[in-house]
């Protein structure tokens, strides 16, 4: 339904850290071009926490716009409130979006029950597929999979991105979910071992600057052909290990920027790298400029 690689794109900003959306329309274009299937517009790397309601749907409707029907548009309308991402979610059904993604609510700390409620009353709210996103080290709170299994009777609540760093909860996950229900990894790195349990593919942050051979990776798994797909994740593992050097998305944005893609700065409370971290990323940037286009 979304593809194999799905990118998590950055949220352009402007001198005045207002969003940017010409740039956002060109990056996404870009992204489209360069090995995307998908794009999810205003999650994590996108700073979502620090962008207004507004702000959210006019930068759904730009991108949209922007890569028409080739490339999926996923939207994040997950917040802390239920409330909230039920507006948000409702206030964009007009504008012909291919999904939405929504996290497990950060800082509440609701229970199980709590989980099943809030992300069945957003499925009802959105005119389309539904994508589910479980991260605990950003929310402090781990949807188990008995409560996917509850979710996945919900008829447009249709795939997960699931960032716990277990693999053993995607292989109870895969023993207990129907098998038209995705999974995707939320950790680059684990990309290919996920891919081994039986899921689909990634959301992903590398794949703003090396989408193409992800997609590789990922065909090549596909294809049988798992000594090659091997050879990609061994060469694109300093990639994705060392997009994670600070906390996302100041790696990626900095990585951008001196790549020529102007995406501006950071909203606080997150600023830019140290000194010692743009040595790293410096590094990083001639490693990826010399990574081999066929492994």
């Amino acid at each position: 339904m979304f593809g194999n690689v799905l990118t998590a794109m950055v949220t352009p900003m402007n001198d005045k850290l207002e969003i940017d959306y010409k740039a956002a329309a060109d990056l996404a274009i870009h992204l489209a071009q360069n090995g995307s299937d998908g794009i999810v517009v205003a999650g994590t790397t996108g700073e979502t926490p620090t962008l207004s309601k507004e702000e959210k749907i006019n930068l759904f409707r730009e991108v949209k716009q922007a890569v028409g029907n080739s490339c999926k548009v996923i939207a994040g309308v997950g917040t802390y409130s239920t409330k909230e991402s039920v507006e948000l979610a409702s206030r964009i059904n007009h504008l012909n979006l291919d999904g939405v993604l929504t996290v497990v609510p950060y800082y509440s700390k609701p229970s199980q029950e709590g989980l099943y409620c809030h992300f069945k009353a957003i499925a009802e709210a959105a005119d389309c597929p539904v994508m589910l996103y479980n991260i605990p080290g950003r929310t402090s709170l781990n949807m188990l999979p008995e409560t996917v299994l509850r979710l996945s009777e919900v008829p447009n609540i249709v795939s997960i991105k699931e960032a716990a760093g277990s693999l053993e909860q995607v292989s109870e996950l895969k023993s207990i979910l129907p098998a038209d229900f995705t999974i995707y990894a939320g950790d680059d790195i684990l990309t290919l071992p996920m891919l081994s349990l039986g899921c689909r593919g990634i959301v992903s942050v590398a794949a703003h600057m090396v989408g193409t051979r992800i997609q590789k990776m990922i065909a090549a798994w596909q294809a049988g052909d798992t000594a090659k797909a091997l050879k990609w994740h061994l060469s694109l593992y300093p990639v994705f290990k060392g997009m994670f050097v600070v906390t996302n998305p100041i790696p990626v944005k900095y990585i951008l920027n001196e790549t020529g893609f102007n995406v501006g700065g950071y909203r606080l409370p997150l600023v830019g790298p140290g000194t010692p971290e743009k040595t790293g990323l410096n590094n990083l940037i001639e490693l990826i400029r010399n990574l081999p286009e066929e492994v």
